[in-house]
């Protein structure tokens, strides 16, 4: 598949910055310190949506069914942990990272610690670990983030370690 430039490639971040609705200013390369941290919003996750991305993605007993998931390894109904990293996604570009052209990931780490529930209240916290600008792109640089999602007891739902591109002031806006 041949490589189509992107707008960001061509310099305009205009399209990529209005996908995040979060008011804070764009952040580029230059802004970002290690050990900067990020906290989201707050999501509530309903027994329903659970089951609805389930059906869609995920059809397993312990994600569909009240009943049926109360004799499996989790015993009730447990979202699927790629639903979880999907509303963790969400919670970054609306209300966590606002980095300049969008949160553009380039690898990472995921694990799910602890089940996600019905009527569970979810919130990110993204810390900087590392900030490495670019040798042979100028533009842009990386960032490795670790984004632990909780829920409304502060138990950790989720954590993602994150290797992030970021864009560089140099690119034009």
């Amino acid at each position: 598949m041949p490589y189509v430039r992107s707008p960001i490639d061509s310099g305009n971040l205009a399209n990529a910055n209005a996908a995040n609705t979060s008011k804070a200013p764009r952040l580029y390369l230059e802004d970002i310190v290690t050990g900067q941290q990020f906290t989201s919003a707050s999501r509530q996750i309903t027994a329903d949506e659970i089951k609805r991305y389930a059906q869609q993605f995920d059809p397993q007993p312990f994600h569909l069914d009240e009943e049926a998931a109360k004799s499996t390894f989790f015993g009730g109904l447990a979202a699927s942990g790629w639903h979880t990293a999907g509303i963790t996604m969400r919670l970054l570009v609306e209300s966590g990272m606002p980095l300049a052209g969008g949160i553009i990931g380039a690898g990472g780490e995921i694990t799910w610690p602890q089940a996600t529930r019905p009527d569970d209240v979810l919130h990110v916290v993204t810390e900087v670990i590392s900030v490495t600008p670019s040798r042979s792109r100028p533009d842009r640089g990386f960032i490795q983030a670790r984004s632990q999602t909780f829920n409304q007891k502060g138990e950790v739902v989720q954590l993602l370690l994150a290797k992030l591109m970021v864009w560089s002031r140099s690119v034009k806006t």
